[in-house]
């Protein structure tokens, strides 16, 4: 179930319910994603656009930083040890880097009571966004699932809660150098409250 979509917020372009797209960013530009009704992730993938073989790293990520907490600050760190995005703005404070996006084997393992019905997922969308500018379904790892409500008890099992944004919360990220970014309105129901809804989002070119 999806929600009915409205026009997007002012200067935003929006992505509907269990869609992606495709971001091309160069150096200073400002990469915003907004959840315009609360409670939906939007995950988040990117790789040099010089060498695609150089894409987003979790692992490099959450050493470098130190927190599996990233928010206004933070740095975002390639599989080459340097950074491709800093945090600029974070009005929710939430958010997930440990989790893969959902795929269709996602749906298929997990949620067995789907009786293997194809499913959108986040990773079908990134791989559209992304395969046309060269990189391979197989080179999409970790993403940054931005608004994503993940905790670990004290046993270490993680917990999926319903996302803390609010209508209206923001996440900007600073491009620090050229990238293919692909982003996308979640397609998890259970990572979204139990529906999904869309992200609109806005790019602010360097110096403008």
């Amino acid at each position: 179930m999806t929600s009915v979509t409205t026009d997007p917020a002012d200067g935003f372009s929006r992505l509907a319910p269990q869609t992606g797209t495709h971001v091309r960013l160069a150096p200073g530009d400002v990469l915003t994603l907004l959840d315009p009704t609360g409670v939906q992730v939007s995950d988040l993938y990117c790789v040099s656009a010089d060498d695609v073989a150089e894409r987003l790293s979790s692992g490099r990520s959450i050493d470098f930083e130190n927190t599996i907490s990233f928010t206004t600050g933070s740095r975002l760190w390639s599989n080459r040890s340097r950074p491709m995005m800093t945090v600029v703005e974070d009005t929710c404070g939430s958010h997930d880097f440990l989790l893969t996006p959902c795929s269709q084997q996602t749906f298929d393992i997990l949620y067995p009571d789907l009786e293997g019905a194809e499913h959108p997922s986040c990773f079908a969308n990134l791989v559209g966004a992304l395969e046309p500018h060269g990189v391979r379904r197989d080179d999409i790892g970790t993403t940054l699932n931005v608004f994503m409500n993940v905790w670990p008890d004290e046993s270490g099992e993680l917990h999926i809660d319903p996302p803390k944004s609010v209508a209206g919360d923001r996440f900007s990220v600073r491009a620090e150098m050229d990238l293919h970014v692909g982003i996308t309105a979640c397609s998890a129901e259970k990572s979204n409250g139990g529906v999904c809804k869309p992200i609109d989002w806005q790019v602010t070119r360097a110096g403008s």
